[in-house]
C-alpha cells in the first residue's frame, strides 16, 4: 500500500509541478461551465423583455400605462430618470426606452393628441416585442377613457349635469367603472397546453455542468497514456525493474492516483454547480459517487490502453486531447444528443461519454436515483474492465 501511495504521490507532484496546470484542472472548467450555461440563469428568472420607462408626466394616466405594462407577459418595465435612460441607451445597455412626456394627461387622451417617445436599437427583435406591448398598454388605457367619454356624452344628452363639477365627477366614476370592467373581463382566448411530452429534456445549466465535467476530466485521464510514454522515454519504467515492485503495483499506483485526482476535480465542479448554479447535485450523493467513479475508471482504463500503443509523449498528448474532444462532442456533452440523427444516436452508444452524460443527466435533470443510474454505471464499469484488461496484458516497461 505504501508503494501504491508513493507512486500516486509522485505522479501528482509531476502533474502539478507547473502552477499552470491549475488553469486546466479547475479554472478553465469553471469558466466554460459558467459561459456555456448562459451565465447560470435560473428557471425562476423573469425572462420578459426589459423596457426602460421614463415617466415625465407622473399622472394617473402615465401610471396606468406603466401598470398595464407591468401586467404584460412580454415586457418588464423599469422606471428610470431621463439621464439614466439615455445613458443606458447610448451605451447599448438598454435595447428599448419608452419616454412618457409631461404633456400626456387625461385631456390629451380625450383629445386624441397624446404621443409617447419610443426609442429602440436598430435590428433588435426584442424592440418589436416591446413596441407591441406598449401599443397594447396604451390602447387598454385609452379604451377605458373612451368608454368613460361615451358615458358622459350619453348623460349630457339626457341633461344629467347641472355643473362642470358634476360632469367631471361623473366622468371619474365612469372611468373607474370602465377600468374595473376591464380587469374583470373574462378571458377571450382559451389556451390548451399539449400533453405530448417533449422528447428533448434540456436545461442549459445542467447540461453545461455535466458536459464540461466529463470533457475536462476525461481528457486528463486519457492523458495517462502520455504519463506512460514519458516515463518509458525517460527510462523510469526500466528502473522499476530493479526494485521489488511488480507491474500490478506500478499500474495500480499510477491509475488509482489519476482516478483520485479526477474525483477531486469532479467534486470541485460539482460543488460549483451546487453552490453557484443552484443545481441539485447533492440530492442523491451515493448515486452521484457511483456514476462519477464508474466514469473515471472507464476513462482511466482507456488511457491505460492508449499508453500501450503510443510511443512518444507528444503523440499521447495530442491523441488524448483529440479523443477527449471527439468523444465529448459525440457523447452529448456539448449539445443534447437528441439533436443528432437517430442513426448517430445509436452509434455513439459505443462511447463511454454517452453513458456518463446519460447517467449524470438522470441525476441532475430527470430526478433519478441510484436505481436509475445503475445501467449507465454498469456499462461504464464494463468499459473499464475491457480496457484495463487490454492495457494490463499489453503493458511493457520498454
Amino acid at each position: 500500500m505504501k508503494k501504491i501511495f508513493a507512486i500516486a504521490w509522485k505522479d501528482a507532484i509531476v502533474r502539478f509541478a507547473s502552477s499552470s496546470e491549475l488553469i486546466f484542472f479547475i479554472i478553465l472548467p469553471l469558466i466554460f461551465t459558467f459561459l456555456l450555461a448562459g451565465g447560470t440563469p435560473s428557471n425562476d428568472d423573469d425572462n420578459r423583455v426589459r423596457l426602460v420607462v421614463v415617466d415625465q408626466a407622473n399622472t394617473v394616466i402615465s401610471q396606468n400605462i406603466i401598470a398595464e405594462l407591468d401586467k404584460s407577459t412580454a415586457v418588464r418595465p423599469e422606471v428610470l430618470t431621463l439621464e439614466e435612460a439615455e445613458s443606458q441607451f447610448d451605451s447599448r445597455r438598454a435595447n428599448v426606452v419608452l419616454i412618457i412626456p409631461a404633456n400626456l394627461d387625461l385631456q390629451a387622451i380625450q383629445d386624441g393628441t397624446a404621443q409617447v417617445d419610443f426609442r429602440q436599437q436598430p435590428n433588435n427583435l426584442n424592440a418589436t416585442v416591446a413596441e407591441r406591448a406598449v401599443q397594447t398598454a396604451i390602447r387598454s388605457v385609452s379604451s377605458a377613457v373612451n368608454a368613460a367619454n361615451n358615458a358622459v356624452k350619453t348623460a349630457e344628452e339626457n341633461g344629467t349635469f347641472e355643473s362642470e363639477a358634476d360632469r367631471q365627477a361623473y366622468f371619474d366614476d365612469a372611468l373607474k367603472l370602465a377600468q374595473t370592467m376591464q380587469d374583470d373581463a373574462p378571458e377571450r382566448v382559451t389556451v390548451i397546453e399539449g400533453s405530448t411530452p417533449d422528447r428533448i429534456e434540456y436545461d442549459p445549466r445542467a447540461s453545461s455542468s455535466a458536459g464540461q465535467l466529463i470533457t475536462w476530466v476525461f481528457i486528463p485521464l486519457f492523458g495517462i497514456s502520455a504519463l506512460f510514454a514519458y516515463e518509458r522515454q525517460q527510462g523510469t519504467l526500466r528502473r522499476v525493474l530493479t526494485t521489488p515492485t511488480s507491474k500490478a503495483t506500478y499500474l495500480l499506483g499510477t491509475i488509482s492516483g489519476q482516478v483520485v485526482m479526477a474525483l477531486v476535480q469532479m467534486s470541485l465542479l460539482i460543488l460549483f454547480g451546487t453552490v453557484v448554479m443552484k443545481l441539485g447535485w447533492g440530492r442523491e450523493p451515493l448515486a452521484l459517487f457511483v456514476i462519477l467513479t464508474a466514469a473515471a475508471l472507464a476513462a482511466g482504463a482507456i488511457g491505460t490502453t492508449m499508453g500501450t500503443f503510443i510511443k512518444t509523449e507528444g503523440q499521447a498528448s495530442g491523441l488524448s486531447i483529440m479523443a477527449g474532444m471527439v468523444m465529448a462532442l459525440m457523447g452529448g456533452c456539448w449539445y443534447p444528443i437528441e439533436l443528432f440523427p437517430a442513426v448517430v444516436q445509436t452509434i455513439v452508444k459505443i462511447l463511454p461519454t454517452t453513458w456518463a452524460m446519460q447517467g449524470l443527466l438522470d441525476l441532475v435533470l430527470r430526478g433519478g436515483g441510484l436505481m436509475e443510474i445503475l445501467p449507465e454505471a454498469g456499462v461504464l464499469l464494463g468499459f473499464a474492465t475491457i480496457f484495463f484488461s487490454i492495457g494490463v496484458m499489453r503493458f511493457r516497461y520498454e
